[in-house]
């Protein structure tokens, strides 16, 4: 057996699963945005939604993990951030809706939005539980060799 998962650190198969979870799910919505027969603004309004969408995922994601570590969360905070993820589930699904698009792109376009944000959250928290493993137990991480700008005279 190897050493204990300490403090929630992810492992590196979750990690990476994350990271390929996101490209994926972006790499899907961005060649079917580049690939549509469709006028200029209206890519423009899914590239927006998606974006503001994948902002408003990881906003509530660190503001529902600070409530529960207890680091204080603004009610008004946690509204705005819940608010922005429902509006831009709301906008795709309007959007989709009233597109004239094939059924099967539609679906192509809310599948590739929903995986961007469940691997956008778990890029988050992995992000997080690294860093808080770092902080817990610096000894178990590699210090970088010290690289050009970290020279002292800067």
């Amino acid at each position: 057996m190897g050493e204990t998962n300490q403090l929630g650190k992810p492992t590196g198969a979750f990690i990476g699963a994350s990271w390929i979870a996101l490209g994926l799910g972006m790499g899907v919505y961005f060649i079917g945005l580049w690939n549509a027969k469709m006028e200029l603004n209206e890519k423009g309004f899914y590239l927006t939604v998606f974006l503001f969408g994948l902002f408003a995922a990881v906003s509530l994601q660190k503001a529902v993990r600070d409530k529960a570590e207890d680091i204080p969360v603004t009610p008004i905070y946690l509204g705005i951030a819940w608010f922005a993820l429902l509006a831009a589930l709301l906008l795709l699904a309007i959007g989709l809706w009233n597109a004239s698009l094939l059924l099967s792109e539609k679906g192509f376009y809310g599948i590739g939005f929903a995986m961007s944000l469940f691997a956008v959250v778990a890029v988050q928290k992995n992000i997080r539980d690294l860093a808080a493993h770092k902080a817990a137990y610096p000894e178990q991480h590699v210090q970088a060799r010290p690289g050009f700008l970290d020279k002292q005279e800067f």
